[in-house]
């Protein structure tokens, strides 16, 4: 299976070089939700299909970045991660919140409009 073939033009790859760009700065328009997942995690991979259905569903409210941790370490490292998968939500070019470990589609969303909506 691979991450290149995405189903969304709201999902894409990113890498150090381009976290700033692709991220921070693009929070400032619209939320950016971050998987920072690798191959060798289990978990990370059946998070994937759940993360981009509802990106899908959400048609553009919120785009889908995905990190591949072991390219960078360093990434991984500024957001002081501990586990694999773990998805932050970026808007207004902070972080606004975060989960770890595979989650189900109908959680994924509910989580997400908790975030969006602003606390409860």
């Amino acid at each position: 299976m691979s991450h290149k073939e995405k189903k969304s033009p709201h999902i894409f790859d990113v890498d150090e070089g381009g976290f700033r760009q692709q991220v921070i700065e693009a929070s400032r328009r619209q939320p950016v939700l971050v998987d920072f997942w690798a191959d060798w995690c289990a978990p990370c991979i059946s998070l994937a299909p759940h993360l981009e259905r509802v990106i899908v569903e959400l048609e553009g409210r919120v785009l889908l970045g995905k990190v591949e941790v072991d390219d960078n370490m360093r990434l991984a490292g500024h957001y002081r991660l501990r586990g694999f998968p773990t998805v932050i939500l970026f808007q207004d070019g902070e972080e606004r919140g975060r989960f770890t470990g595979s989650r189900a589609s109908h959680w994924i969303r509910e989580w997400l409009e908790g975030h969006l909506n602003g606390p409860r």
